[in-house]
């Protein structure tokens, strides 16, 4: 069950990134974060994972702070943001250092716990989704929004990320499985 904590991430997810955008599109970008914590929660997820999932870019996006988060809902939402983070404000991200930042990130996620890999794969599900969709919209323009504009090196990428969660999600196995299918629809 979801309660007034969650409604008070939902308010501050908002606060935090209420002026960005989807890449690319005029989609509000509280959407995302909507969508990884419903996913979180339809994989049974309790209330603090799905709280997680809200602010899982409120770092790395916005540069809300660790302590910020540790002292609003926790040290284990704060930990679990920590571990979903890829890279923080500070990180210029740029197609230079993209395969580099995202190997970091797949390192990383060998070793996470498993509440910090269930917000991530959700995160990355719902990536993929819209990456599905929005390929069928605009065809391979879709891939100029990206800092690493090569279809090649996406792939490379969300392969290597189904292939993590694949093997270390064991429950719920749907999430990673929907992951692998969709990640071959988007490169078939």
């Amino acid at each position: 069950m979801v309660g007034s904590r969650f409604v008070r991430a939902v308010d501050l997810a908002g606060e935090w990134h209420g002026d960005q955008r989807r890449k690319g599109t005029k989609i509000p970008y509280i959407s995302h974060l909507l969508a990884v914590a419903s996913l979180v929660l339809e994989a049974r997820g309790d209330e603090s994972l799905a709280i997680a999932a809200l602010l899982h870019d409120s770092i790395e996006d916005v540069g809300v702070s660790q302590v910020r988060i540790e002292r609003e809902f926790g040290s284990r939402v704060a930990r679990i943001v920590k571990a979903c983070s890829d890279g923080t404000p500070n990180t210029k991200r740029t197609a230079k250092n993209w395969k580099k930042r995202k190997r970091a990130y797949l390192r990383k996620l060998e070793t996470a716990h498993r509440d910090a890999l269930l917000v991530s794969c959700a995160d990355k599900l719902h990536n993929a989704r819209s990456i599905l969709l929005d390929l069928r919209r605009e065809g391979d323009a879709l891939w100029n929004r990206f800092n690493q504009k090569d279809p090649a090196m996406q792939r490379w990428y969300y392969e290597s990320l189904a292939e993590v969660f694949g093997r270390r999600i064991r429950k719920p196995k749907w999430l990673p499985e929907e992951l692998t299918r969709t990640v071959q629809e988007i490169f078939l």
